[in-house]
């Protein structure tokens, strides 16, 4: 059952035949309605034709349709037929019945053809219709009771039951429907007049004429007819004959003339001119023919016998007074040869194995010609000389076997071209060309290019190296053709080859696993297999020898004399030896081959040159001269022993050689034998990473240092150019040197000292966080600011805490102790380092204390402390040489008078006698008178210092660091 729009029945027929071919198997027919919506089942197929679903997947079930279109598909999942496309039966089959689809369904593996025959029901899906909208009448009102009037057939696209059923006309006052059923199932419709018509009553008349189908539900059509009632015409034409016939060959040429009609009427003058056209219908025959008024019938369009074989032509004569007659003309259309074989390919292999046996189907095809009679018969033929052959399976039905072996190595390949002809006059053909592959079998084995290979490689080889290459060819093809090779399993010395060498799957190349020994090995052979990739594989094997080539590789050994660590062996010669003494004979051995192992013996070094010589070839060791009392006891000789490799390996030996009498006489002399100094072979690195070290310490205190100076130098700089006054200043912490006053704590110095000049250093420890060193306070020392907290680095930037300005601008020259240097009453150099890693430097000076200033320092004020430096410099400079300043350890040795800018150049201190000055004499009275003043007080007298070692540069290095600090 199927439901589109209503519910219809739908009828399966079942027809199976057996036909003489395997490959067609029978014929199977259903039923269905037009317009079943896509997807709507047709039929079990499966079923049908007792098939299983699997066959219908592995055989690739499909369906041929030609060349029409393809409303039915296949499932094959379900083995059903399916509605592929909307099916509209007027559209496929016109007029025409029964109207039917024709498939086949082909299946592969063995190749079978089914004939499917789908039968298309009409459903009444068309309404009657007419072409015009309207037709007018023009009648004479002395029209007879009786006269009939041609009215315009309706078209109804469907067929049987739906197709039209009755016409009506309305009103019938005047005029009543005729209607006569024509042999070739068509109604002739005619409009009766009932009685005479009057044109003084009714000028116009309006009717409609219904045409309605027998379908359900029921449908219908209409045409309005228009009628003017004229004056008089009584008669109206005639056709002679009812029905005409006339024939015109396909693809006549437009204008041809088909046949001539004639149409009398009784009536004279213009109301017995008669004039011919054909009639209106739904069908395109109008496009095809046309009538002139001379009633002859003209071709002006296309006729095509494979479209229709015949035509029906209704014509209408019509006078001037509007009464007419109507017939018919059969036109039947006369087929010619002008279609070519239309050739199908239903199914085909695009390739077979080689070993196929005969009769193996290739392709299945079919071959259509529409013409008719000997113009659609065809014959098939295809090219010689190829070992196939064409088959008929049934009408118009072929297919393409085998006829003979195949060989792919011989042709890999046929381009098939199959030619069919009709029989018409001339005959028509059409060709198609297959290609077809033939597919390799494995059934050739690799072969070698050589029946064995020979190679050679020098020893001492890269491990992976490649030594060189096996090559196998296969004839056949593909993977069948594909080599492998592979090392068979063998064993070298008992051990195995695949140790020794290793061969590449794929390219053959043979590659070294091991690095070959000459000594250990000198040949060895094995087997390679080439194995083709099919299945089975077929596989051949050849022998492969390698030849180890020897290498100057090992230096020669000295044999004789023999070398011990610890003792010293001697050769004696007498004093009394000639020319050519034997002393002794070197003996060296290489165990390469071949001119790698030819040895030379030559004296390299020797004390005495003039007195042995060594043989080229023996390496025997002669006098050359007599020996003489001159001649020392001991002699040393290094002979050299070289191979012929290239390139060449030596080998040395040292012979001691005692120049005596007797053995006592050589035991005192040989126990001052002194044995060279062995070195390591790590000092030059250890000496290059210690001056790679040094260096780089070197550029980072250089960096460092350069900083610090410029950095203070744009401090100093700021303060040069303030041109305030310089006003002395006491901080509430600290007093004069002259006064009485004196610290609340009391300080403790541990002195250690070493002897090694570079580590001497005087550690003083500190109570609680003063940091103050306490002196006499009648002393007339300088005061010495001690470091904060803080480095020194960070002391100009400090915010948090000042420093006193030093406080020696009160003070003369010759009032003030000089630095330390040589005009010191002490020799002792002590430098301190509090728990804070800062270090106080210069000599034995007084500090009054450190804290922060009661209130941030003017700018005055820091000018003051500046002058108090600018003094201290000056004083320093008496005491230096020429390029350094000899200072002690407030100045490092190495600091330079470039570091320092002179501030001394015309400076005065307003409210003091103290005069800068840059004049050396009096820097030098100056020094000394200070000295003399400067005496330490007994109390805090320093021990003399025992004098430093000499420093190293490391050591100067770090002093100078920590000191410039």
């Amino acid at each position: 059952m199927f439901t589109v729009d209503r519910t219809m029945k739908r009828q399966v027929l079942l027809f199976i035949s057996i036909f003489s071919l395997g490959s067609v198997l029978g014929q199977v027919s259903y039923s269905i309605p037009e317009e079943m919506a896509k997807g709507s089942t047709v039929g079990n197929i499966a079923r049908d034709l007792g098939l299983d679903l699997k066959r219908l997947k592995s055989g690739k079930a499909r369906i041929f349709t030609g060349d029409s279109a393809e409303y039915i598909e296949l499932s094959r999942e379900r083995g059903l037929l399916l509605v592929k496309e909307r099916i509209d039966r007027e559209s496929l089959c016109r007029q025409t019945t029964p109207c039917a689809l024709h498939l086949q369904i082909i299946l592969e593996n063995p190749m079978e053809l089914f004939r499917i025959t789908v039968e298309i029901t009409d459903i009444n899906d068309n309404s009657p219709s007419f072409k015009n909208d309207e037709r007018r009448f023009e009648i004479s009102e002395s029209a007879v009771s009786g006269s009939k009037f041609v009215l315009e057939r309706a078209v109804d696209a469907d067929i049987g039951i739906n197709g039209i059923k009755n016409y009506s006309l309305k009103p019938t006052d005047n005029f009543v429907l005729k209607i006569q059923s024509q042999a070739d199932g068509n109604k002739k419709v005619e409009m009766v007049l009932k009685k005479p018509l009057d044109r003084e009553k009714e000028e116009q008349i309006s009717l409609l004429l219904t045409a309605v189908d027998g379908g359900e539900p029921q449908m219908s059509g209409t045409v309005k007819i228009y009628v003017t009632v004229l004056d008089a015409n009584d008669n109206a034409p005639v056709f002679s004959q009812s029905v005409y016939k006339a024939a015109i060959a396909e693809n006549s040429e437009k204008g041809t003339t088909l046949t001539s009609v004639s149409a009398s009427d009784a009536d004279k003058g213009t109301n017995g001119e008669v004039s011919y056209s054909v009639s209106t219908t739904m069908d395109s025959v109008s496009d095809i023919f046309t009538i002139n008024e001379n009633g002859e019938v003209i071709l002006v369009g296309a006729v095509d016998y494979e479209k229709a074989k015949n035509y029906q032509i209704d014509i209408e004569a019509t006078d001037s007074g509007g009464l007419s007659d109507s017939s018919k003309i059969i036109v039947d259309v006369i087929d010619i040869n002008d279609n070519k074989p239309v050739i199908s390919i239903l199914s085909k292999s695009d390739s077979i194995p080689e070993n196929s046996l005969q009769n193996t189907v290739i392709a299945m095809f079919s071959v259509l010609d529409p013409d008719s009679s000997n113009n659609g018969q065809v014959n098939c033929r295809i090219n010689g000389n190829i070992p196939f052959t064409i088959m008929t399976s049934s009408n118009d039905f072929y297919s393409l076997v085998t006829d003979s072996d195949l060989d792919r190595e011989r042709a890999s390949e046929y381009n098939i071209t199959v030619t069919c002809s009709d029989e018409g006059v001339p005959s028509l053909s059409s060709s198609v060309t297959l290609t077809l592959q033939i597919s390799d079998v494995n059934d050739n084995a690799p072969v070698f290019e050589r029946s064995s290979y020979e190679a050679y490689i020098v020893e001492n080889n890269t491990p992976g190296l490649s030594i060189f290459t096996v090559k196998a060819r296969d004839a056949d093809w593909s993977q069948n053709a594909r080599v492998s090779y592979i090392l068979e399993d063998s064993s070298v010395n008992g051990v195995p080859v695949s140790s020794y060498v290793s061969v590449s799957a794929d390219s053959g190349v043979i590659h070294a696993v091991r690095s070959f020994d000459y000594e250990q090995i000198k040949d060895f052979q094995f087997r390679v297999k080439a194995q083709d990739g099919g299945s089975p594989p077929l596989s051949s094997n050849v022998s492969v020898k390698i030849v180890i080539q020897d290498q100057n590789d090992n230096p020669p050994q000295v044999l004789y004399p023999v070398l011990t660590g610890g003792s010293v062996v001697a050769e004696m010669v007498p004093r009394a030896a000639d020319v050519g003494y034997l002393v002794t004979k070197v003996v060296a051995v290489d165990v390469d081959s071949g001119q790698n192992a030819w040895l030379s013996y030559k004296l390299q070094k020797a004390t005495d040159r003039a007195l042995f010589e060594v043989g080229l070839q023996n390496g025997e060791i002669r006098t050359i001269r007599q020996v003489t009392d001159k001649d020392a006891v001991k002699q040393r000789l290094t002979v050299i022993v070289e191979d012929n490799g290239q390139p060449s390996r030596s080998a040395t030996v040292i012979v001691n050689v005692a120049v005596a009498d007797s053995f006592p006489e050589v035991l005192s002399e040989f126990t001052d034998f002194t044995h060279d100094k062995e070195y390591n072979d790590n000092l030059t690195f250890y000496l290059v990473l210690a001056l790679a070290v040094v260096s780089f310490l070197f550029i980072t205190c250089l960096v460092v240092i350069i900083s610090v100076k410029i950095y203070r130098w744009r401090q100093s700089r700021v303060l040069y150019h303030s041109s305030l006054p310089v006003i002395p200043y006491y901080p509430p912490r600290y007093s004069d040197t002259l006064g009485t006053g004196t610290l609340q704590h009391v300080y403790n110095y541990e002195v250690c000292r070493t002897t090694d000049s570079r580590k001497s250093d005087c550690k003083f420890g500190r109570a609680g966080s003063q940091n103050v060193l306490i002196m006499d306070p009648s002393s007339t020392g300088t005061m010495q600011r001690i470091q904060s907290e803080k480095s020194i680095l960070d002391e100009p930037d400090s915010p948090l805490e000042q420093k006193p300005p030093n406080n020696d601008w009160r003070f003369t020259q010759g009032q003030r102790p000089g630095p330390s240097g040589p005009h010191m009453p002490y020799g002792t150099h002590i430098r301190w380092t509090p728990k804070s890693g800062t270090r106080a430097t210069g000599g034995p000076e007084v500090a009054m204390g450190t804290g922060p200033w009661p209130q941030p320092p003017t700018e005055a004020e820091q000018l003051q402390a500046l002058m108090a430096a600018a003094n201290e410099v000056s004083e320093a400079t008496a005491t230096l040489g020429p390029g350094t300043m000899g200072l002690s350890t407030r100045y490092s040795p190495q600091f330079t008078l470039q570091h320092v800018p002179d501030y001394r150049q015309n400076v005065y201190i307003p409210g003091s006698t103290a005069t800068l000055t840059s004049n050396p004499q009096q820097q030098q009275a100056t020094a000394q008178q200070a000295t003399q003043q400067a005496l330490p007080p007994p109390q805090v007298s320093a021990q003399p210092e025992p004098p430093k070692a000499a420093q190293t540069p490391a050591s100067k290095k770090k002093s100078t660091k920590k000191e410039k600090k």
